[in-house]
């Protein structure tokens, strides 16, 4: 007798469990709460929170709320492989939103393949991650595509660009991308001459002795790649120095907040960014929300990075398409309906915060960019370049 008792409630526990994970549709987010990534990648807990929030105060998703389970990678691409895993074996997720970095996705990618479940990058950008993946996507864009279109607008303009110096910091896995291969590669496409790309580490104290010989050449542009606390000081020590050309960057350190961080020194740095909150009503009040969503949990920001706006349109992507597959968040279907997600992101078109009919060219979204200068102190919209149209054949 006790020992039926018992099974049965064992029985009594499993169904529960059961009944309870068919009541919400289950996204995981993996993120870094801790480590060197934690200020660029927390906040975007505060834009997939607001997404959520919105989705399921209008019904959710085929009757279900959405529900996000969260791991912290802590900036680490073992840490956050680890997440996948978790997520994918334990938590029984449907798809999972991140890892943030590069560095980052490069790993966690892998366990993706090999759990068969959508890992969808809110702010990866280093070319080519997603190649030969099926279950790797990214709701990102490139930066060398990016810096592509910043130089088009530096031609465009006329802005002097006789000589370029670059300066990357090497221990930060997509500023070391950009910093050694798409800034050379592409300078040089475009006809502007570079001296050999310069290094510093996120831990350096004195940039002085690698700044020096950059001032030395009098370049008209120095391209900077590095998360905004290490562009501010390399603005810094550029200035201190006497270099009086433009600082240019992809979108590695085109965070708003860098408005404080670069101070008055600022001035004339150019840059792409791949979210602007004046390019719809929708993407204004996104960002408002942004911010005081941010402010109640303790962190300042001066706007919205496009990363945590990509973070803000994943969820919606994924509510569209589990809507158009009939996704019920059922145990017992977990693999077919995984499956689902993935089949219907190859032909989904998406508007939100980032643009307008945006859609994915095999692993990764076609996205606007925008060119932004400081000026007097704000950030200031120099030009833009609409998303590229997506191949069929590429989906």
């Amino acid at each position: 007798m006790k020992t039926t008792l018992l099974a049965a409630c064992a029985a009594a526990i499993s169904w529960a469990g059961v009944a309870a994970a068919q009541e919400t549709l289950k996204l995981g987010h993996i993120v870094p709460r801790s480590g060197p990534l934690k200020g660029p990648g927390e906040p975007s807990i505060a834009a997939i929170d607001i997404a959520v929030e919105e989705i399921n105060a209008a019904g959710g998703v085929n009757g279900k709320p959405l529900e996000i389970v969260r791991f912290d990678s802590a900036s680490d691409p073992k840490q956050a492989a680890l997440g996948a895993r978790t997520l994918a074996k334990d938590e029984g997720v449907l798809a999972i939103i991140g890892p943030f970095s590069t560095g980052e996705a490069a790993v966690a990618f892998n366990v993706a393949e090999r759990e068969k479940l959508v890992m969808m990058s809110n702010a990866s950008s280093a070319p080519g991650l997603t190649d030969g993946k099926e279950w790797a996507w990214r709701i990102t864009e490139d930066e060398g595509k990016q810096f592509t279109r910043l130089l088009e607008t530096l031609e465009k303009m006329d802005i002097p660009r006789a000589s370029a110096e670059i300066v990357y910091v090497s221990d930060e896995r997509i500023a070391n991308v950009v910093g050694t291969q798409l800034y050379p590669a592409l300078l040089e496409a475009y006809g502007i001459p570079h001296g050999e790309p310069v290094a510093i580490t996120y831990k350096s104290f004195d940039l002085a002795p690698q700044i020096a010989p950059v001032v030395q050449t009098d370049p008209d542009l120095v391209a900077v790649a590095g998360l905004p606390e290490n562009a501010a000081k390399t603005i810094r020590e550029l200035k201190r120095q006497g270099f009086d050309g433009r600082m240019i960057g992809s979108q590695v350190f085109s965070d708003p907040n860098i408005l404080e961080l670069f101070g008055d020194l600022a001035e004339g740095t150019t840059f792409m960014a791949g979210f602007h909150k004046d390019s719809s009503p929708e993407a204004a009040e996104f960002d408002a929300r942004f911010i005081e969503a941010t402010a109640e949990m303790g962190i300042r920001k001066l706007g919205a990075h496009h990363s945590d706006a990509q973070s803000y349109d994943a969820v919606h992507l994924f509510a569209k398409v589990m809507e158009e597959q009939g996704i019920t968040g059922d145990p017992a279907k977990l693999e077919e309906e995984r499956l689902a997600i993935r089949e219907g992101l190859k032909d989904v078109t998406f508007s939100g915060v980032l643009g307008e009919n945006l859609c994915f060219a095999g692993g990764d979204a076609e996205l606007p960019g925008y060119v932004i200068t400081i000026e007097n102190g704000e950030w200031k919209l120099m030009d833009s370049h609409p998303a590229d149209p997506c191949d069929d054949t590429a989906s």
